[in-house]
């Protein structure tokens, strides 16, 4: 009992010192290589808090397991955009780009919706697969590629405390403020599902909250350090690729190593889902009354949309 509460309070400082290290490493690396801090936030920070998510893909498919890459990854999709930016959000509202709603949204939604396309028929198959990680190559290539050389733009006083880092200096931090994020977040989930198994919480409710919270820590402790920092473009960068990521080079590795068939929920509850809430991201961000930004009330609203989600997996469960 003793070793669990060290564990979720000590994974807890460790989660947001190592946040606060990863997002000033990548804050100082966008600036200093020219790349926005939305390919930085997108490229570093949302595929880099998703390689968790990988690894279990590629092992999961391997043991003939690849259902629970699926549902890993279009969870943690689910959870991205509801919890993680509605939290964000309704701590620090977030200020959205006109270019978000001109190339990254619109991608994300395309990618979305082919996903769904290649579900409807009740299986994933090995060039479904090969086809996601495809065009996760030509995505990833066109991010870098138009990304580099756009101007950051940042006021002289960021730009000369960003280049009084060294690059040793932020490559240390991009590195171990990542690995400790990780760690920190698998140390704070067992502190927490020790607990609750002791006060005689079921799996399945532990599933639903603990684990579930648990696997989008990374990218939950990031975001909102990065607004904190003010660097808005980076948190919802963070968000968006790690949803690209979870689908496509997720997704397409355990169908590629193992197709298989996909539960028509899959497609009916968790994709519509999925597919609903970002297209959301559409009205919310745009700004109709000025600027773009996600302010609080729009985040508790994600935030609401999160738990009748989780209400609608508990019933479904349950068979209710």
């Amino acid at each position: 009992m003793v070793l669990s509460v060290f564990a979720v309070v000590f994974g807890l400082a460790l989660l947001i010192w190592s946040a606060d290290r990863f997002v000033e490493g990548a804050a100082s690396s966008a600036k200093k290589s020219g790349m926005s801090p939305m390919l930085i936030g997108m490229v570093i920070m949302g595929f880099g808090t998703s390689a968790p998510e990988m690894v279990v893909s590629v092992l999961s498919a391997f043991q003939g397991n690849p259902g629970i890459a699926l549902g890993n990854a279009y969870g943690s999709n689910i959870a991205n955009i509801a919890v993680i930016l509605g939290v964000t959000a309704v701590i620090s509202p977030i200020a959205v780009s006109g270019g978000v709603l001109r190339k990254e949204l619109p991608v994300l939604s395309v990618v979305t919706l082919l996903a769904a396309f290649q579900l409807y028929d009740g299986r994933l198959s090995r060039l479904d697969g090969m086809v996601l990680l495809l065009l996760f190559a030509v995505i990833l290539t066109w991010g870098v590629v138009n990304g580099r050389g756009h101007s950051v733009k940042s006021g002289n006083e960021s730009l000369s405390k960003a280049s009084d880092r060294s690059n040793r200096r932020d490559a240390f931090d991009l590195l171990v403020g990542l690995i400790v994020l990780v760690i920190s977040s698998k140390l704070m989930v067992w502190g927490a599902v020790d607990l609750a198994h002791r006060m005689g919480v079921s799996d399945l409710i532990i599933g639903l909250t603990v684990v579930a919270l648990g696997t989008s820590l990374p990218e939950l402790a990031s975001s909102i350090m990065a607004c904190r920092r003010g660097e808005h473009e980076m948190a919802l960068g963070n968000v968006l690729g790690s949803n690209l990521f979870n689908t496509l080079a997720v997704v397409g590795l355990a169908g590629a190593i193992c197709p298989m068939d996909v539960p028509p929920e899959v497609l009916s509850r968790d994709m519509a889902v999925m597919g609903a809430l970002t297209l959301s991201l559409f009205v919310i961000c745009y700004g109709f009354r000025g600027k773009g930004r996600i302010n609080r009330f729009e985040g508790a609203g994600l935030l609401a949309a999160s738990m009748m989600y989780s209400g609608w997996l508990l019933s479904s469960s349950l068979g209710m």
